[in-house]
């Protein structure tokens, strides 16, 4: 289709969960620095989608993992993007077995391209994570809700940080589609 639009966009999910993010943390030499954890193994996923030359994203939370939900989530971006005939989107994934399966049906006008096995660098989706795991450091949720509700707020925030986000995952050798 020479006469489409081409984008190249990149697509990974991340597992979070009641089991908290732990980081260091600097206190002064007369405290002592506590970390409250109540060690619970529920999950969710965020599915994060960018478009590295622009710094777009597109956030979905779900909770779990799975061809059926690949597909749903493809389906609403392209729907979203405007995505067919006129507009191509190249998306960049990892080998996962739900987004490579044949029972899933790719929406017209989104093409995968998956990346080498056990290659998490040169996915730029990957450099999302420390972006949205940051209100969730070192915090213990009471439920899954609680959770949703902050990634909720901070994948709403990183929409309009662009810059830092192309900063971020535009690797200097990513492919530059011309229409």
């Amino acid at each position: 289709n020479p006469s489409s639009d081409v984008e190249v966009w990149s697509m990974d999910e991340h597992r979070l969960g009641l089991k908290p993010v732990l980081r260091p943390e600097w206190v002064d030499e007369f405290s002592n620095a506590t970390a409250v954890v109540n060690w619970r193994f529920q999950w969710l996923w965020l599915y994060g989608f960018v478009h590295p030359s622009s710094g777009e994203t597109y956030w979905w939370i779900l909770p779990f993992v799975n061809s059926q939900l690949f597909e749903r989530v493809l389906e609403d971006f392209a729907r979203h993007w405007k995505v067919g005939p006129k507009k191509r989107v190249v998306l960049v994934v990892d080998g996962a077995g739900w987004h490579l399966s044949e029972s899933v049906k790719i929406p017209d006008g989104i093409h995968l391209y998956c990346l080498p096995s056990h290659s998490p660098e040169l996915q730029p989706a990957e450099r999302l994570w420390p972006l949205t795991n940051e209100p969730i450091a070192n915090r213990c949720f009471k439920n899954l809700d609680e959770l949703e509700a902050v990634l909720f707020e901070r994948c709403r925030k990183l929409l309009n940080l662009k810059q830092l986000i192309s900063g971020l995952t535009h690797f200097y050798w990513w492919p530059e589609a011309k229409a």
